[in-house]
């Protein structure tokens, strides 16, 4: 999950404020890579850096680039109830704490443990599948797998029913999305804080349950564990946990999968046929997708020092937005960056971030992205997007489309 600012600062550029530029922003990039690869947007009281190794530079330096938006010289202490859960998460913490947080549950996120939940998650993907792959040769990707997999898979780690999963992609959605331009920012506000307290609501009752009844999940190792040096976790930090997992764990993978599906059938040829039954192959291919359409396109940081880049003086306490998205087009580092090439090799993208807060769910997202679209492939094939306008995911850091209709021709 990309480190977003909890208190909605990070609004989206003028630049990429249309329909059409949030769905292809790639010019814009290019543009700024070349003119203004280190600039100041008064706006939004916001540097942004749009070069694959500036990107790589500030997220890589905890010491001079921190995650934590406290250290901002404009930050506000959240007042309202429920308006701070997300800052009690590793996300927006720098070390050492960030890596006791991270700790409590990493073992539940590496890709040996995940293994030996594959067949399982196959099983998920084919069921949805089985409801959607008919005869009429129709299927929204988003609605059908995209979104309800990773939901139902992150809530059965978690231990929650999976029969909430509505609720979650509502939360989620709201968690993420920008405000919309019929909506004032005092609305979006209130908005916003009705859905952390509702969140928090549901997750406290969990938390308690767990911490009388522990279960097999990773909601009774959140409230039991021990954290490093302060024991076991505060119910702030439990709950902020609970939170962050249940958003990271389903709207990155929602987005790769759908941006995977899209650009395998904007490619030359049928990609579909040559990655079906082809792992490795379908592998590289998800790397090239988290390269060239990259679910999360921006990551936050605050500078808490002054700092020269590109010959800009960014002072300690501003804000700085590294965009993921533009480093991992940058022709710089890339052989033909604006070229989808499935077999890219090297492929060293930023798509999951870099560094200390390189995404914990990385392996989970790659594992759910390569079982979802194999599982696909093997029932569909002559696949091609619908005729219809895409309209992209309302957010000013996460990168995909609301819908994806596409028509197919049933496997049999």
């Amino acid at each position: 999950m990309s480190s977003a600012d909890p208190q909605g600062l990070q609004a989206v550029p003028e630049e990429l404020q249309s329909r059409e530029a949030w769905l292809e922003p790639f010019d814009w990039y290019a543009r700024m890579r070349e003119t203004a690869p280190v600039r100041y947007d008064p706006e939004r009281r916001t540097w942004d850096v749009f070069r694959y190794d500036d990107v790589k530079r500030v997220l890589d330096d905890d010491d001079v680039f921190s995650v934590d938006p406290r250290e901002a010289t404009d930050f506000v202490e959240p007042e309202g109830p429920g308006e701070g859960l997300i800052l009690d998460t590793m996300l927006f913490e720098d070390p050492p704490r960030h890596d006791e947080l991270r700790g409590v549950v990493d073992e539940w996120f590496q890709p040996r443990t995940l293994a030996d939940r594959e067949p399982h998650f196959r099983e998920l993907a084919s069921e949805l599948l089985d409801d959607a792959v008919g005869a009429d040769g129709r299927l929204d990707v988003v609605e059908d797998l995209a979104y309800p997999f990773p939901v139902t898979v992150i809530a059965e780690l978690l231990g929650v029913p999976a029969s909430d999963r509505d609720r979650f992609k509502t939360w989620s959605n709201t968690l993420v999305e920008a405000a919309s331009d019929d909506e004032s920012a005092d609305a979006f506000a209130d908005r916003q804080q009705q859905i952390q307290m509702e969140m928090a609501q549901y997750f406290l009752e969990m938390i308690e349950d767990r911490r009388e009844d522990p279960r097999d999940d990773l909601l009774s190792v959140i409230v039991t564990a021990e954290s490093g040096a302060g024991g076991r976790l505060s119910r702030e930090e439990a709950l902020g946990m609970c939170i962050l997992l249940l958003v990271a764990g389903n709207i990155t993978t929602t987005n790769l999968i759908a941006n995977a599906v899209r650009c395998f059938a904007e490619a030359d040829g049928d990609l579909f046929d040559e990655l079906r039954g082809d792992d490795r192959a379908l592998t590289s291919a998800v790397e090239e997708v988290l390269r060239y359409r990259s679910p999360v396109q921006a990551m936050s940081r605050v500078a808490t020092e002054d700092v020269t880049m590109r010959g800009e003086t960014i002072e300690a306490g501003d804000r700085i937005i590294a965009w993921l998205g533009s480093a991992n087009r940058d022709e710089r580092q890339f052989e033909a960056a604006d070229a989808f090439r499935p077999d890219r090799s090297p492929n060293q993208h930023v798509g999951f971030g870099h560094g200390t807060h390189y995404c914990l769910g990385a392996p989970l997202a790659r594992l759910e992205a390569k079982v979802g679209l194999s599982e696909l492939l093997d029932r569909v094939e002559n696949v091609r997007l619908a005729d219809v306008p895409l309209q992209p995911t309302r957010s000013s850091f996460i990168y995909g489309v609301e819908s994806l209709p596409v028509r197919y021709d049933e496997r049999r």
